[in-house]
Order: C-alpha cells, then sequence, then structure tokens
C-alpha cells in the first residue's frame, strides 16, 4: 500500500477484508498479505514465491509494501479469491490431493502450477495424466540393503488393482505387486532428502513395508502421488458401493499423525533405552532403527480409551533401565506398559497429544481385528 493515493489504499483495505480473501487461495492460510495483479487471488507469502517462479502467468505484489493503481485495484475488486476459484477450482477430482500451508514445497507448486498454469480444473471431463487407471514410468527407489537409488520400472494398474515395481526396465516379472487396498504414500522429502521424495508403505501379512522412491520432476512424482489415489478412489467405490465419494475420499493417502526420535526400553523395563525412529500411523506405532529402513522393528497398537489404553506423562515410578533423554511417557494397554523418553519437552507434549488423539477416537470394526492381531502375535 505504500505510495498509493488514498482512494486506492483505502479501496485495497475494503477488498482485503472481504471473507472470501481471508485466507490464502492456494494452501488455505490465515491473513494472505500478498495478491496476484494478473490473476486476482489473495496468497501468503509462501505461495507468492511460487507464483514468482511463472512470471507469465502470475504477478505478485505485497499488500502491505507495494504500490497498487487504480486498475489493478478494481481488478482485485472483480475477482477475488471466490471468483477466481470458481474458474482454475471449478472440476477438481474428488482424489486430487489439495495441499495445504503444512505441506511441502512439491506439493503446493504442482498444486498451483496444476490450477494456473496448466488449467487442469476448468473444464469437466478433462484427459489428465493421473486419472487413465493405468500409469506406467519409472521412479528412482532406494535399495533396502545398500541405500542406494537406482531407476526402477513402476506398473500402477486400476484394472489388477495394485502397484507393481520392476528390478529390470526388461523384466517380465514383478519383483513386488502390492494390493492397491494396503497402500499408503505420503511426501517425505527431509526424511529421503531429496524435495521429491515419496514415501509408499504397504501392509504384507498385516507388518508394514516402506519404499522411498523420487523423481527429478516435480509433476512427475505428484502425477504418481495423485494417480496411486485415483486408483484407490475407483477400487473403493467398487468395494464400498454405498458409501458416499467424501467417506471414499477421507480413507484414501494419508500423512503420519507424528514422528521423530524416542528412546524405549524392553518389555522387562529393566534394559538399557535404546535411540529408535517412531512412526505414528494412526493406530500404528512402528519403530525403526534408522529412518530410511524398509522393515518395522516392532509395531505396537494404539487403541481407544474405552478399551483401556491411555497415554501418561513421565515413567512410573521405580523404572530401571539407563536413558539418556529425561522427559518420559508411558502408553497404558490392556497387557502391558510402553515406556519412551523424548529428548525435549515439547517433542514429549507432541507425542502425547498424538497419542491422545488417537486414543480419543472409537476403534472401527477393522481396528478390532488389527487389535486381535497384535495380541494373538505377542
Amino acid at each position: 500500500m505504500a505510495g498509493g493515493n488514498e482512494r486506492s489504499v483505502k479501496a485495497l483495505k475494503e477488498v482485503w477484508r472481504r471473507a472470501e480473501n481471508s485466507l490464502c487461495a492456494d494452501c488455505g492460510k490465515p491473513d494472505p498479505d500478498w495478491a496476484s495483479s494478473t490473476l486476482g487471488v489473495f496468497i501468503c507469502l509462501s505461495c507468492s514465491g511460487i507464483h514468482r517462479n511463472i512470471p507469465s502467468i502470475s504477478k505478485v505484489k505485497s499488500l502491505k509494501m507495494d504500490q497498487w493503481d487504480d486498475a489493478q485495484v478494481q481488478f482485485l475488486a472483480k475477482h477475488g479469491n471466490a471468483v477466481t476459484k470458481a474458474t482454475y477450482e471449478a472440476h477438481i477430482p474428488i482424489y486430487y490431493y489439495q495441499p495445504t500451508y503444512n505441506d511441502c514445497q512439491v506439493l503446493r507448486e504442482q498444486w498451483i502450477r496444476a490450477k494456473y498454469e496448466r488449467k487442469e480444473f476448468t473444464e469437466p471431463g478433462k484427459q489428465l495424466p493421473y486419472s487413465d487407471g493405468v500409469k506406467e514410468g519409472i521412479l528412482w527407489k532406494r535399495g533396502r540393503d545398500n541405500g542406494q537409488f537406482l531407476p526402477r520400472k513402476f506398473l500402477l494398474s486400476e484394472r489388477e488393482g495394485c502397484l507393481k515395481y520392476f528390478s529390470k526396465q526388461d523384466a517380465k516379472e514383478p519383483k513386488i505387486s502390492i494390493k492397491i487396498d494396503v497402500i499408503n504414500a505420503t511426501f517425505q522429502p527431509v526424511k529421503i532428502g531429496n524435495p521429491n521424495g515419496l514415501q509408499i508403505t504397504y501392509l504384507k501379512d498385516n507388518k508394514t513395508r516402506n519404499i522411498f522412491v523420487y523423481h527429478e520432476s516435480g509433476k512427475e512424482v505428484v502425477d504418481w502421488f495423485n494417480a496411486i489415489r485415483s486408483v484407490q478412489f475407483h477400487y473403493l467405490k467398487v468395494a464400498f458401493p454405498i458409501a458416499s465419494d467424501n467417506e471414499i475420499k477421507n480413507r484414501l493417502t494419508r500423512n503420519f499423525l507424528k514422528e521423530g526420535y524416542m528412546e524405549k526400553t524392553g518389555p522387562k523395563q529393566r534394559e538399557a533405552f535404546k535411540k529408535r525412529w517412531f512412526t505414528l500411523d494412526h493406530r500404528r506405532l512402528m519403530y525403526f532403527k534408522d529412518p530410511l529402513d524398509a522393515f518395522a522393528k516392532g509395531e505396537v497398537f494404539v487403541g481407544s480409551r474405552e478399551n483401556g489404553y491411555s497415554v501418561q506423562k513421565g515413567l512410573p515410578s521405580g523404572t530401571q533401565g539407563n536413558f539418556s533423554w529425561h522427559y518420559g511417557l508411558t502408553i497404558v494397554t490392556p497387557d502391558r506398559e510402553y515406556l519412551f523418553t523424548c529428548e525435549t519437552e515439547t517433542d514429549q507434549l507432541d507425542w502425547i497429544a498424538a497419542f491422545t488423539s488417537v486414543i480419543n477416537q472409537a476403534m472401527t470394526p477393522q481396528e478390532y481385528a488389527i487389535e486381535a492381531y497384535f495380541k494373538f502375535k505377542s
């Protein structure tokens, strides 16, 4: 607003204060203080940086520091987030993942480019690279034993209901074939060490297996991600014909509730505490020696409060075993207690909050079956 005439400044403030413009048009972050003078949307600082990388489509300016002339303000007033979204988000497939400000850069960038640059959602029934029910291509996959990323052919098929990958590009038989209903996919750029890193998780014999992949192209890896969601959605529509689209959408890929290091001790609670990487995937608490391990060293089922599960701050009095971190927490199950320590109080409180959110939810019939498996296994 700096240096603008009084009329323009007042008009800009009025448009800016509209309820529709109170959240970033692209990621939903509150109180956006940037806008696109060519698209007419109000956006946050982070998304403005992505817009700046597509100057042929979007010209961004600060609402606080830049000068806006009368024509630009009138354009914003005529458009705004609601009108622009009605054009550029008119026909988003229900399975398409719409990122928020908590999501990684590649998801947010490809979402913005899909909307404004490629105009993927402006027309109904548009053929999209992730909507065919089949996707084949090369992803760089991390080797389970040597940790090296090597190119591997992947094939996703809605007709077969599975994702396959091949150890050699000319191989006739896949190395692994994974049923689509047991797959989860979540972006992990920091863990994998690549901005386009994707973690694919699946269940085999009710145990969790991790595959870590990436692609040099951000568009390609996000297309793979949404292709998986598309195939999952159509598979579940057949499996659960009376479920609503939104109910099915909520069963597609999910982010982990929490990840990070904690120390743990063994079932006798006298062993030395060992540092492990933990992943909380809803009711499954998995721990790994290394964050990029293919298999978990162990898993703990986290049930509901009404079934005898709880989380407590601190360790039981008289706890034995050496531990270097002093912010403890205890998971209580009907069968035993699990003891953990965290490096900081913030970590401790964050883990307790994550466990509490799971424990406070009622269990589904499917989760009762998973609980029974864990009890049988132990």
